[in-house]
């Protein structure tokens, strides 16, 4: 990481600068010292996978810490989320392979605590790429409500998709639309909304430094802009008495105090609910945006909160909690029908089905046939709560269960990775940092005889066996006899 110092301050665009230190006064020293700082890192395990029923975050960050060898520390805001050193590389541990926990930076995680989802909850991610903010709300899902996670940029949202997959996410939808063209399909459907805008990226200059060789004041004005747009097709999506969390990563006060001063005046339905920050967390600054702050708007945005660098131990960030006024109605069915001919064509989920019973310790979830989606010969498992997607780009439409062959069924990495090693009949636990892993990862056969892993049960001889390290699993092989043939995705296996 590059550091920066008073002396190379050309890094910096000058009219960021200038600005910075006209609001900031006697803080702009402590400031701009920040950037000569490394940047932190950040890791959030992930509840899906690793919650215990009787572990605390801190637990089972400790055996994290025995299994793989990082030294973790907690971050303040966030219950599952840990800072770790730079030389233990988590994007290179198979653990990352297994989803178990998501690499994301430690302001950005603060976010979601705000929002604060709970199992039940339908929640919008509206600009979700690349999948922190995303995985983070499933994983307080706990599996039970809909997320919808949108992006409107084709390849970025081809990335949130894996992202989820990896993840072991269930009950999320993935989608590729506009904002404009989700709201007229989701009136008032939604009790958690998260808005992460696109912004000018101030906040991640010492992260990201190409981020400042393409800042402009101009570019500043076009955010803030294409911010209130989105804010406002978002207001219509959430349903009385819900919360929508509005966030960006900079420090510009047109694209935050700014744009939720506009926002609350086009919308008086909406006000800035006051909420509990986190030792660090500065309060909004209304005088940034030419409010008095003994007036009730400027009350308001004090209650916003901004995170600076030199405050705290992440990066720069903004945040608001707006809540919606009124009482949430009575829970309502948005879907009214069966989601696809799979219901006159029971027969093509016959191979499934067998598939299930032959390799699935669990099969009670097969009841639920309505909920099953067939795009081409992909079989995908729906949320129960997935209104009517017609007409949308739908990237993921739910669990990606695998492909129906002639006379037979072909489970999917995705279904691999939602799984618990007991929910499977067969499951090969090999140890997370030894060369088994590793040799499964780049794609290689595996020889039983060879191998220092706990196969389950002892002397399975064939059939469809999860692959785990450790407790979590990594996808699939194909056992017979002695000899596990590799069925990990060929894009994603290891060099």
């Amino acid at each position: 990481m590059e550091k920066r110092t008073e002396n190379d301050m050309i890094h910096l665009p000058e009219a960021f600068c200038e600005r910075m230190r006209g609001l900031l006064g006697d803080q702009y020293g402590e400031f701009i010292a920040s950037y000569d700082r490394d940047r932190v890192q950040g890791l959030r395990l992930n509840g899906l996978k690793t919650a215990g029923p009787e572990s605390s975050p801190r637990e089972l960050a400790r055996n994290m810490e025995r299994e793989t060898g990082f030294e973790l520390q907690p971050i303040p805001w966030v219950r599952d989320g840990f800072y770790y050193r730079e030389e233990d590389r988590p994007g290179k541990h198979p653990y990352h392979e297994a989803g178990a926990y998501y690499i994301q930076e430690p302001s950005a995680m603060a976010v979601v605590e705000l929002a604060d989802p709970i199992p039940g909850d339908r929640v919008l991610d509206l600009c979700a790429a690349p999948g922190g903010k995303t995985t983070h709300i499933a994983s307080r899902l706990k599996g039970k409500g809909f997320l919808l996670s949108n992006e409107i940029h084709p390849a970025r949202a081809k990335i949130l998709s894996q992202n989820v997959e990896r993840m072991g996410v269930q009950n999320a939808v993935v989608t590729n639309e506009a904002p404009e063209r989700l709201s007229p399909r989701f009136p008032e459907f939604f009790d958690k909304i998260v808005v992460d805008a696109p912004c000018s990226g101030e906040g991640m200059f010492r992260k990201d430094p190409q981020a400042a060789d393409q800042w402009s004041p101009d570019h500043v004005a076009m955010c803030a802009a294409r911010q209130g747009d989105i804010l406002d097709q978002a207001a219509g999506m959430l349903k009385p008495g819900g919360r929508m969390v509005y966030s960006t990563c900079t420090f510009a006060p047109e694209e935050n105090e700014g744009t939720v001063l506009h926002f609350l005046e086009r919308h008086p339905d909406f006000e800035v609910e006051a909420v509990n920050g986190y030792e660090g967390f500065d309060c909004g600054k209304p005088r940034w945006a030419g409010v008095d702050p003994e007036t009730d708007l400027g009350r308001q945005l004090a209650r916003t909160f901004r995170l600076f660098p030199h405050r705290l131990e992440g990066e720069g960030h903004y945040m608001a909690v707006l809540k919606k006024r009124g009482e949430a109605p009575e829970a309502a069915t948005f879907w009214g029908g069966p989601r696809m001919a799979v219901r006159k064509q029971k027969e093509l989920l016959k191979d499934f089905a067998d598939f299930c019973r032959e390799n699935l310790a669990e099969t009670e979830w097969l009841a639920d046939q309505d909920s099953y989606v067939l795009f081409g010969d992909q079989l995908y498992l729906t949320p129960r709560e997935m209104p009517e997607m017609a007409g949308l780009k739908v990237v993921r439409p739910g669990l990606h269960l695998g492909t129906l062959k002639k006379n037979r069924f072909e489970p999917s990495h995705a279904l691999a990775l939602a799984l618990r090693p007991d929910q499977a009949r067969i499951s090969l636990r090999l140890k997370p940092q030894e060369g088994p892993v590793l040799r499964y990862l780049k794609g290689e056969t595996l020889d039983l005889n060879s191998l220092e892993g706990e196969l389950t049960p002892a002397g399975a001889g064939k059939g469809w066996a999860l692959v785990c390290a450790g407790e979590y699993s990594l996808g699939w092989a194909k056992l017979t006899g002695q000899i596990f043939k590799n069925h990990y995705p060929k894009g994603l296996r290891w060099m």
